[in-house]
């Protein structure tokens, strides 16, 4: 429960904003600039804030970013790593999934593929106290739903 000081001391928020920029490549232009300033944001200060806390990753990965905008004009923003069905292409080597789940196969991965997708995505704030079998389950039925087969060792 929040003490009386943390509800005094709460600023107003104006806006919560959702955007996939890609990884160390954040830009004032669109989409990031429109969407800052509508709400009188500093666009430039966020690119910089996102750029430095993402590149660690490699350049070209969408990044899936949650701003706050309060209403005095500051801002705070998380960034998640990126969605699973972008690491399950990757791991596959496709571009696309199948146009038909579950009649035609688009491609193959190992238990070793999803396990590895997993430990990544247990270090987001939504799956950080998942345990990594309910992880890998929630994986398994992604793939399944693009067309991917998963199988416990490739032939």
């Amino acid at each position: 429960m929040a003490t009386l000081k943390e509800i005094l001391t709460r600023r107003p928020i104006s806006a919560t904003i959702r955007l996939t920029v890609d990884a160390g490549a954040a830009k004032p232009g669109p989409p990031v600039g429109p969407a800052l300033g509508q709400y009188k944001l500093n666009s430039m200060a966020f690119c910089k804030d996102f750029n430095a806390r993402t590149q660690k990753f490699k350049s070209g990965t969408p990044m899936a970013v949650t701003i706050t905008a309060f209403k005095d004009g500051t801002f705070e923003f998380t960034v998640k790593s990126p969605s699973v069905t972008w690491y399950l292409k990757q791991a596959a080597g496709i571009e696309l999934g199948s146009g038909r789940p579950g009649h035609v196969t688009a491609s193959t991965l190992t238990l070793k593929h999803v396990y590895e997708i997993a430990k990544i995505k247990q270090s987001d704030p939504f799956c950080q106290y998942m345990p990594l079998e309910s992880i890998c389950k929630s994986i398994i039925g992604t793939a399944n739903s693009m067309g991917i087969k998963v199988q416990k060792e490739l032939d």
